[in-house]
């Protein structure tokens, strides 16, 4: 016995059509019967139906006279020429008038036929129009129900939207007083599985006249199974045939509602006792709701045409705000409500690296960190949505009530860069028709026995609650979301080639201001040496007696030569920046102890202690790297000379693709409130200003790093400053 899934059940093959109907398939090239049920006989004088198999109608026209003259099958190549589409006429056939429709479908066209009957209770208005001047959903549909239940008069008529997991829920409602109401309620999505959505899709009026009627074998001289997903007659299948006996119910016919070429829902009825509704009911039911569903569509674009419209107001202001800061931090944070609104989020995160800022109703920034983690990790789409975040991550992530929906938006993933939404739980009740809990029968299709997932024997009112939910985030609220993205995207172009444009400025002004430093340097030299020679000569040429003289003289002398050090540093500075380098592995032990031995006379500190530990080898250039230890070394002797015991500690270490060397000092250490400014050049703090300097020789160090690929930092307190030197370790 074989165990078939409700999505799995062959609904489109059943093999048989309903008693209703009258069904002849033909081939389409050779025009030649393949398949019949077995009723026609009832209809048509037939001596023998295995007779007609391989024969052409026309074989018969004691049978099938009335047929044949028919306009459709004279001119049944202009009829099928374009597949599934369904052509309808009329025929008596022994004095009876019979619908007559046809279609192709594969390589067979169908010949239908049932019964024409009299409705004598319809009432039809002919205001068709008034479906487009209601602007309500709910109006909308009751207006359709009303309009129909005067065309097919069941006993219950409903409104049933699909949802987005496959599940339905009744929204609209007509029935008679005596019946039980199934307004509000939901269906699971087993209810109506996969493929017999898609068969809603494709044959959009369906009806079940009598559910207890024996169904009428399709005959075939073939093997393979006859496709009936378009025939009007095509029989139900025995668990969908349960489903209507379970519900109390005899007889049922639905319209698809069809919205932007989706599957929006049905439009279902039904009727205790057997009934049957003529073709041309059926078809104009169809109308209606293809009218109904029209205005629905028309005026629920109206709407998204005007949320689009404040969307895009509310955005145009944000943009003014954007523009005001040229931080892309700075402007969503001077945002961070409106935001926050746009997709009606409860809360809102701003991650930007390590900084979280946050706005409403929101997790603490270490949950909001580690969500963060986890959707740099788990997540790859642009924009991630859920509104079970808590129900699926809740105990991971150690979430509150406050993170059981979120949208998440990555801005930059490489700098860890995003925006997050929040929703808080919500306490939702769905109440279902029945207990949707599966269960497993045994049924017997086209005599074969078949275990299948059985209906709902009660269709009484099952409340279930759900927890670690959120509201729904709907459509609206993702294209808020994917808006405020764009917003983003624009801004951060715009203020890019803002800036872009100002450091292409900004570059041409320092290759200037370099090149006249250089030049400045260069030439002055000259003349500098010129006015120290000539002072020099003067205070050689003064007598004893002018000592005031000679002070004056030695203090221009003294300027001078602070003078040629600037701007010898100066010169170094730029070419530091210009000069070609080599990277090559260089030892450095040698160097730093030279460098520290001439800084200690230099200064005139011959009792400061220099500890030099281990000196890896680093990749720099030679003689950028002797200008970086120059500066650094000189500046821990000179900084520490005032102690009453110097100290300078000199250590190098090596981690795994670097080198990093420690050069500590016990000096005056560098206060808090100048760190900001320490690379800048000719920047002197006010506790160094006792010391010889002219504050170029940090920004020396700074430049050259840079350039070698490496790095400086520092740290210091008031016993005294750290220079951490971080080089690229050499290849081996």
């Amino acid at each position: 016995m074989n165990f078939i899934e409700c999505h799995e059940e062959p609904i489109h093959i059943p093999g048989s059509i309903q008693s209703f109907g009258y069904l002849i398939g033909i081939d389409a090239e050779s025009r030649t019967i393949t398949f019949l049920s077995r009723n026609i006989s009832d209809i048509f004088k037939i001596e023998s139906l295995d007779k007609l198999f391989g024969r052409e109608l026309t074989d018969f026209p004691e049978s099938f006279q009335s047929i044949i003259d028919s306009e459709i099958y004279t001119s049944l190549d202009k009829f099928t020429r374009r597949k599934n589409e369904t052509y309808f006429d009329k025929v008596f056939i022994e004095k009876k008038e019979f619908h007559f429709s046809v279609f192709r479908s594969g390589n067979h066209i169908f010949l239908e036929f049932e019964e024409v009957l009299v409705n004598p209770d319809k009432r039809i208005s002919n205001k068709y129009d008034n479906f487009y001047v209601i602007d309500n959903q709910q109006d909308l549909w009751n207006h359709l129900l009303e309009t129909l239940s005067k065309v097919v008069n069941y006993d219950r008529i409903m409104v049933y939207k699909f949802m987005m997991d496959g599940s339905g829920k009744v929204i609209a409602e007509r029935k008679n007083e005596e019946m039980e109401s199934f307004m509000g309620l939901h269906y699971p999505e087993s209810d109506i599985p996969k493929q017999a959505r898609e068969l809603y899709l494709k044959k959009r009026k369906r009806i079940f006249s009598n559910v207890y009627a024996e169904t009428v074998p399709v005959l075939s001289k073939t093997e393979e199974p006859i496709d009936l997903t378009f025939s009007a007659s095509r029989g139900m299948s025995p668990v969908h045939g349960q489903y209507l006996k379970n519900f109390g119910v005899s007889s049922s016919f639905s319209v698809s509602i069809i919205i932007d070429d989706q599957l929006w829902g049905l439009v279902t009825c039904q009727n205790i006792k057997p009934k049957h509704i003529d073709l041309e009911d059926r078809v104009q039911a169809g109308i209606f709701t293809a009218l109904a569903a029209n205005a629905y569509s028309s005026f629920r674009s109206k709407g998204e045409l005007s949320y689009r419209l404040e969307l895009n107001e509310k955005l145009l202001q944000m943009k003014t705000e954007f523009l005001k800061h040229h931080n892309l931090l700075d402007s969503l944070i001077e945002c961070k409500s409106e935001i926050r609104s746009l997709p009606d989020a409860d809360g809102l995160a701003i991650v930007s690296d390590e900084s979280i800022i946050t706005d409403g109703n929101t997790p603490t920034p270490n949950t909001i960190a580690r969500i963060a983690q986890w959707a740099l990790e788990y997540t790859e789409a642009p924009i991630y949505t859920s509104r079970n975040f808590l129900k699926d991550h809740g105990e991971e992530l150690e979430l509150s009530e406050n993170a059981a929906g979120v949208i998440i938006y990555f801005v930059e993933r490489d700098k860890n860069e995003m925006l997050i939404w929040f929703r808080k739980e919500f306490d939702e009740h769905i109440d279902w028709a029945g207990n949707p809990t599966k269960k497993i029968e045994v049924f017997s299709q086209n005599g074969e026995d078949k275990q299948m997932i059985s209906p709902r024997t009660s269709f009484r009112i099952f409340t279930e609650n759900i927890k670690g939910h959120s509201k729904r985030w709907n459509s609206r609220n993702v294209s808020a979301v994917q808006a405020v993205r764009d917003l983003i995207l624009e801004t951060s172009h715009k203020n890019y080639n803002a800036i872009k444009r100002l450091n292409d400025e900004l570059k041409k002004v320092n290759e200037e201001l370099d090149s006249f430093s250089y030049t400045i340097s260069h030439d002055l030299g000259t003349p500098l040496t010129v006015m120290k020679l000539n002072a020099q000569m003067l205070l050689g040429n003064l007598t004893d007696n002018s000592e005031k003289s000679k002070t004056k003289i030695n203090t221009i002398i003294d300027e001078i030569d602070s003078m040629a050090e600037m701007m010898q540093d100066v010169l170094q500075l730029s070419r530091a920046k210009y000069s070609e380098i080599q990277l090559e592995s260089l030892t450095t032990h040698l160097t730093i102890q030279k460098i520290s031995e001439n800084a200690k006379m230099t200064y005139g500190s011959a009792n400061s202690e220099v500890i030099i530990g281990e000196c890896p080898d680093v990749m720099a250039d030679k003689t950028l790297l002797h200008q970086v230890f120059l500066n650094i070394i000189n500046n821990a002797v000179k900084y520490s000379s005032h102690h009453d015991l110097p100290k300078v500690e000199i250590e190098g270490t090596e981690e795994e693709h670097t080198v990093v060397y420690r050069i500590s000092d016990n000096g005056i250490g560098i206060p808090e409130g100048e760190k900001h400014k320490m690379f800048k050049i000719f920047n002197r703090m006010d506790n160094a200003k006792k010391f010889k300097g002219n504050g170029v020789g940090l920004s020396i160090v700074h430049r050259i790093m840079k350039r070698i690929g490496g790095n400086v930092d520092y740290e210091s307190n008031k016993e005294g400053t750290s220079f951490i030197l971080t080089f690229k370790k050499p290849y081996i």
